[in-house]
């Protein structure tokens, strides 16, 4: 899996991101992907997401990090799939403790409750290591994903999420970090955080869940943007994805990330 390899229907694909790119601004969304194109495959599906990303870069939008989705047994199940999958974030659409988003900015939005690694060094495959993943982080995070579907009532399947940019649509991060011993990469797997909405705990798992290891999904996306020459820089943020399954919000609704003793993030969506 390359999103710099050159797919052969390119005019078809250019089309698609177009699409995307104006439902992003425009909260109309477009037919699941996969129906419009015979045989749309994982090379198609990343071509798609990175012609997106080189358009905003383009317009100056700052990258702020990266996602992995479907790390977790939950959110394989809910999607039908069986593999991760990777997307990107930018500056301009990073969130913090308490704050206040716009429901009415997303199309159909959800939310993941997930560790936020902030690296401190730079991390760049093929080879990585999980020792090498847990070296190279500075302080992990509460996060909560808002992920979101350009495409039509979330009739997704891998190739059109991985397109529709791993259906991120914004982060919310802690400022303050999780009190957790980065030295004892091991004991991330036994860390509980529960998707607390409006009150009312609508899931928990712990960091075994993701992926079988939270570092996992560091790790593999390092290896696989390492594969296409590009590297996890210095003070970015990656999530490596959701501890539950994901939860629909709406306007009034409030999100918590909670990590028990360790720490939590809140965030309110209004309308």
């Amino acid at each position: 899996m390359t999103a710099r390899t050159q797919p052969s229907c390119t005019d078809a694909l250019d089309r698609f991101a177009a699409e995307l790119l104006d439902a992003t601004t425009s909260l109309t969304p477009v037919k699941p992907l996969r129906d419009r194109l015979d045989h749309m495959d994982l090379t198609d599906a990343y071509y798609v997401q990175t012609a997106q990303l080189e358009h905003h870069v383009a317009a100056g939008r700052v990258l702020a990090g990266r996602k992995v989705g479907l790390t977790s047994l939950a959110m394989q199940r809910q999607l039908g799939v069986d593999s991760p999958d990777f997307g990107f974030f930018f500056e301009d659409m990073v969130h913090h403790d308490d704050a206040r988003i716009p429901a009415s900015q997303f199309i159909q939005p959800k939310v993941e409750p997930e560790f936020g690694f902030v690296l401190k060094e730079p991390l760049q495959g093929p080879g990585v290591t999980l020792e090498q993943a847990a070296a190279a982080i500075g302080a992990i995070y509460p996060a909560i994903e808002i992920i979101d579907s350009r495409i039509t009532n979330w009739d997704i399947r891998l190739v059109d999420t991985v397109a529709d940019n791993a259906s991120c649509g914004a982060i919310a991060v802690g400022t303050h970090p999780l009190d957790l011993d980065l030295g004892d990469p091991v004991a991330l797997m036994d860390v509980t955080c529960s998707l607390v909405i409006d009150g009312e705990v609508t899931g928990s798992g712990t960091g075994a869940d993701v992926m079988g290891h939270p570092l996992a999904p560091l790790a593999w996306l390092a290896n696989v943007l390492g594969e296409q020459g590009v590297a996890l820089e210095a003070g970015q943020l990656i999530l490596p994805g959701s501890f539950t399954a994901a939860m629909p919000v709406v306007a009034d609704s409030t999100a918590t990330a909670d990590f028990g003793p360790l720490g939590s993030l809140t965030i309110h969506f209004t309308d």
